[in-house]
């Protein structure tokens, strides 16, 4: 019995989401058409035409673009998301977000800048409505 399927007539199918387990590293870019869940680690971009879930146990050293995208693992990259980036409360994020929607729960990490409500002029050009710079909070030990 083959593990993996060789019929290469098999068409693309949204419904299916595409997973990373933890304990894969993988080192390269990854694009996807369909939903995709990563819980390893990745070394690279990754684009997604759909649904980006980043898992706990993730670990992104990279750009990420998605249409949406939920954080809960560390992103050291850009994210740009379409529509909604929520951001869990075990996100740990290193870089400039830019999303039409942003939800950030209570004890989640962002270190960075965030561009909300981004849109474009009648040349095109991306401008945002509302620009949130955020500065690393200072604890007192």
């Amino acid at each position: 019995m083959a593990i993996f399927n060789t019929n290469k007539n098999q068409t693309f199918n949204p419904q299916e989401i595409n997973i990373i387990n933890a304990g894969t590293s993988i080192n390269g870019d990854i694009s996807s058409e369909g939903d995709l869940r990563i819980d390893g680690n990745i070394t690279g971009n990754i684009s997604v035409k759909s649904k980006l879930v980043l898992g706990a146990s993730s670990k992104i050293n990279g750009n990420v673009k998605a249409a949406n995208c939920d954080v809960q693992g560390n992103v050291n990259g850009n994210l740009i998301v379409e529509d909604l980036l929520s951001v869990k409360a075990t996100a740990k994020i290193f870089g400039d977000i830019t999303s039409q929607k942003l939800v950030i729960e209570a004890g989640a990490e962002f270190n960075g800048n965030s561009q909300m409500g981004v849109s474009k002029t009648s040349n095109g050009i991306q401008k945002p409505s509302n620009t949130i710079n955020v500065k690393p909070a200072v604890t007192a030990e």
